[in-house]
């Protein structure tokens, strides 16, 4: 059993809440026997107790990876009474920008903590094998990730950022070379035994160049979309009513069908939209990750279809981004809407850019004497304003050199003479954008050269 600890699991209920009895749900004969096998495990463990609470939940199963079923209470009813903990999960992008230069990896999974004994009640689950309730954290109640990430963050604020990073009760552990891991893991190991912190082995993985965490590969080489994680995308039913709203140049066919007026009708375009939409989210480009001491450079373009932007260093992407067109910008003149793919770009990389020298390319030549200009309108005075916050220089960049940038904000299609002057790297995170290339007789000259060729 988890020790009694300073920071508690508690479950707080709104004012004047009665307690919550739901009936069980139906069950086949085979899930019964799993409901008694797990009853008779947490029992032995002395997880579970026999209950006379006033509270009762049904239970249900889950897959798990392995294939096998997972019994869980549903606790919905109990959540939504549950005042909740405002305590800050961090963003999973924040967490693997830490990993830069990392070759050798170990996970740690932990257990469970108690519940503070007053509120063991409200955590009770019927059976047809009777009344029981949790003593430690049970999975699906609200508050148990804030709880968690608080905890982990007092045991191990002393590691935190420098070779260890944690999401609720996942611990990575990251080094930059084997003999800093060995000292790392010890340092991590003993923080842990000695706040009686326990581990499930069976999930636990060490000494890896590689590992699964948070969805994606984590290596030396970059971050990826876990293989094992796309198969709900690869499953993706056609949608019968409607499609989901937000996607950018490739979701247009679908997302046209939520005007008013528009008939329900799919489409081959439409089909092929959405065959490609899954494409991309599966065989998403394997990216760099940052390093917060060297410069960035962000291309931009802007057409009446969206914006683009590349965020790279080195040569290297570190990210895409796209969006389309919003209503009142699709009559923004040229000026303006090349200047919103700028400010496009610094608004979503703030955390990469802001406080770090970045170069802007950009293929509209006058944004490059936006800092001089004497007669600026509203918005751009506005933007002005925003750009001045950050250490930069814009540069122009010929539009049929800035491809990538433009394929994302226009086309699915580039100039092939202008991709064979790209670098080797980049030619592969094109090619994972799946885009693509159409022969032109002749290439404009580059008006600017590439940063990767400047030695």
């Amino acid at each position: 059993m988890p020790p009694d600890r300073e920071i508690e699991f508690l479950i707080e209920l709104l004012h004047s809440t009665a307690p919550i009895a739901k009936r069980q749900y139906r069950v086949a004969p085979k899930e019964q026997e799993l409901i008694k096998e797990n009853i008779d495990e947490l029992l032995g463990k002395g997880f579970i107790r026999p209950s006379s609470s006033p509270w009762a939940f049904p239970v249900l199963f889950v897959d798990k990876k392995d294939g096998t079923r997972r019994m869980c209470v549903d606790y919905r009813a109990l959540n939504d009474v549950t005042i909740k903990n405002k305590y800050p999960l961090p963003r999973i992008d924040d967490l693997f920008d830490r990993l830069q230069g990392a070759c050798v990896f170990s996970k740690i999974d932990l257990r469970s903590a108690k519940i503070r004994p007053s509120d063991i009640p409200k955590t009770a689950f019927i059976t047809r094998f009777g009344l029981y309730e949790y003593t430690v954290m049970s999975f699906g109640l609200t508050n148990a990730p804030a709880y968690f990430m608080n905890l982990m963050n007092k045991v191990f604020m002393e590691y935190l950022d420098k070779f260890v990073v944690v999401f609720i009760d996942d611990i990575l552990i990251y080094s930059k070379t084997e003999e800093e891991h060995e000292e790392h893991l010890r340092l991590v190991l003993r923080r842990a035994r000695d706040h009686k912190l326990y581990a499930k082995l069976s999930k636990c993985e060490f000494w890896l160049d590689r590992v699964p965490f948070l969805g994606h590969i984590v290596s030396k080489g970059g971050i990826m979309v876990d293989p094992g994680k796309i198969g709900g995308v690869m499953d993706w039913k056609v949608p019968k009513l409607r499609f989901i709203e937000s996607f950018s140049r490739i979701a247009k066919p679908m997302t046209s069908l939520l005007e008013k007026g528009v008939p329900f009708n799919w489409t081959k375009e439409r089909q092929a939209a959405f065959d490609e939409l899954k494409k991309r989210l599966t065989t998403a480009p394997v990216l760099t990750l940052p390093d917060l001491t060297k410069s960035f450079t962000v291309y931009c373009d802007a057409s009446k279809e969206g914006l683009g932007c590349v965020l790279m260093q080195e040569g290297k992407v570190i990210a895409y981004a796209s969006r389309q067109l919003r209503k009142h910008e699709v009559n923004y003149p040229t000026h303006d809407l090349e200047l919103a793919a700028v400010v496009h770009a610094l608004k979503i990389w703030r955390h990469y850019l802001f406080g770090n020298k970045c170069e802007i390319y950009t293929d509209h030549k006058s944004l490059k004497y936006i800092f001089t200009q004497n007669e600026l309108n509203m918005r751009q005075r506005r933007w002005l304003e925003l750009i001045k916050d950050y250490d930069l220089e814009i540069h122009y960049h010929p539009g049929k050199a800035n491809v990538v940038a433009d394929a994302l904000s226009r086309k699915s299609y580039v100039n092939m003479a202008v991709a064979f002057q790209m670098p080797f790297e980049l030619c592969v995170e094109f090619e994972s954008l799946n885009l693509g290339f159409v022969h032109h007789t002749t290439v404009a000259t580059f008006e600017a050269s590439l940063p990767w060729n400047k030695r």
